[in-house]
């Protein structure tokens, strides 16, 4: 029986799938897509359900050079299920729908649906028009239609969640498209923000990460320069929000008063992700760039000595057009001084659009695949020692869902620590469920995890365990849900190196 033939069989409910690539922006966007769908009638296809759904969504991405490809690649996949199969639809929206357009559809002519970053509320009557009039829908607006956060959203996660406080970005990277996608920045309304928040604590949730582009020039739009760290003392005065995070901030507009926040703030968490994109002045310059070297390790300094114990990571563009050795030496000086956590470094991706792909001196690919691995190389040695000094501390750890990998053949399960690094812990006779803290003792570390070998020292359940487990529960009723390839915890998974990302802010 084929999955139109189920979806009928079943009161002619019809499934959805949504595939995301890119930035935490798109992650959050799904979930406002996943919920536009399921307000309009539409259940989630069943999991490994690789693209037999009624509908299927491609949320995507338009900065690494290869999003294209990977696009155009897994529509082809799906050309001829969609051809054996009348009544499924497809449909592409995200950056690179934003910024192709017309294109997809030429390329694509299976493809029913395109629709942008300022206009994905639209996508219910899209797919509905595109149904009745038989032909594919474009529908690109120029500007935001409606701030994201007043759309129906399916969580992806019932005890952490995106916040967003602002969407769009005022900064001009000669690298990076985003601007150009998103728009300009458009900033909520504190009050806004605050009861979302709010609403989310009743019904379970205890951590929240504030999203933006460029998330602490909130305030910008709005006429005050201060709105960031007053946002992130008000989440501090929320009974039940015990975690707060954000990403990502911009080292020109990382203020004294946003350190202060975070320090005297309880519930902010000691975790800072701060892109530094190249250690050179003039490569930083070339980048249209608003800080130096001096500026941004001047930050990570301030930070230091505010929050002993943050762990900071970073975004790295190696082999920018006119990088030098000399340019690359000091980002790898950068790196030693800063010592940071995890970097997610990127290659140099040319981008059409963007000033630039059109600047002299581009690097060949060997360079730049060279210097890669030296830089790599080096972020791995420092992120494992840095690791290791965590070895013999305790700490509380929000346990996750389905973040460790081989935790069902080691018997562990896994859990954030307060500054995001992952650990893996025996697991507990007692049950543990996702949401709830447990204290453990760090006894080994790798570059890119914890273990905690020993026995857990204490499990506090949590009303955050509680919604999950009610919303497991009531799942388990309905039809199982298909994965977005996203985190399943509020704040954004740490990866290797070569993971694809934004990495524009």
């Amino acid at each position: 029986m084929s999955s139109i033939d189920r979806s009928q069989s079943a009161g002619g409910t019809r499934t959805y799938e949504v595939r995301t690539y890119g930035c935490q922006m798109n992650v959050h966007d799904s979930e406002r897509l996943s919920g536009l769908l399921e307000d309009a009638g539409y259940v989630r296809a069943p999991e490994g359900a690789d693209g037999d759904a009624d509908v299927v969504v491609f949320n995507t991405c338009a900065v690494r050079e290869n999003a294209d490809n990977k696009l155009y690649g897994n529509l082809g996949h799906l050309a001829p299920k969609k051809a054996s199969r009348p009544g499924m639809q497809i449909a592409v929206g995200g950056c690179l729908a934003q910024k192709d357009r017309d294109t997809i559809v030429k390329r694509a002519p299976w493809v029913d649906v395109v629709f942008g970053t300022h206009n994905i509320g639209k996508l219910p009557v899209l797919l509905e028009r595109a149904r009745v009039q038989e032909e594919a829908q474009v529908e690109i607006a120029e500007s935001l239609e409606a701030f994201p956060s007043t759309l129906p959203t399916r969580r992806e996660s019932a005890y952490a969640a995106w916040v967003s406080i602002s969407v769009g970005c005022n900064n001009t990277c000669t690298f990076c498209i985003v601007p150009a996608l998103r728009g300009k920045e458009k900033d909520r309304r504190p009050g806004d923000i605050l009861a979302e928040v709010e609403a989310l604590v009743a019904e379970g949730v205890s951590e929240i990460t504030l999203l933006g582009q460029n998330v602490n020039a909130y305030g910008s739009d709005i006429g005050d320069r201060e709105a960031f760290s007053k946002l992130l003392r008000a989440c501090g005065n929320i009974d039940g929000l015990e975690r707060v995070r954000f990403t990502s901030p911009h080292p020109r507009d990382f203020t004294d008063d946003v350190i202060a926040a975070m320090a005297e703030t309880p519930n902010v968490m000691p975790q800072l992700h701060m892109p530094l994109q190249s250690g050179s002045d003039p490569v930083l310059k070339a980048m249209r760039r608003s800080y130096r070297q001096e500026r941004y390790l001047g930050i990570i300094e301030k930070v230091r000595a505010a929050i002993p114990h943050a762990a900071i990571t970073t975004d790295i563009i190696v082999g920018f057009p006119g990088e030098t050795e000399e340019d690359f030496q000091q980002t790898l000086h950068v790196v030693r001084e800063a010592r940071f956590a995890q970097a997610f470094t990127f290659q140099y991706s040319k981008r059409p659009g963007t000033p630039a792909a059109e600047m002299d001196g581009q690097i060949p690919k060997a360079v730049v695949q060279e210097r890669y691995e030296r830089l790599v190389a080096l972020q791995e040695e420092i992120s494992w020692e840095e690791n290791k000094k965590q070895v013999g501390r305790t700490l509380e750890l929000m346990v996750a869902e389905g973040e460790g990998r081989k935790d069902g053949t080691t018997h562990r399960l896994s859990g954030r620590a307060p500054d995001n690094r992952l650990v893996h812990f025996t697991k507990p006779d007692q049950e543990v469920r996702p949401g709830d803290v447990v204290t453990v003792e760090i006894t080994y570390a790798a570059p890119h995890h914890l273990l905690a070998e020993g026995a857990v020292l204490d499990v506090r359940r949590t009303r955050a365990g509680d919604a999950w487990e009610k919303r497991n529960t009531a799942e388990q009723a309905k039809p199982a849900g298909v994965l977005l390839g996203l985190p399943k915890i509020g704040v954004p998974e740490p990866q290797p190196a070569v993971a694809s990302g934004c990495g524009c802010d």
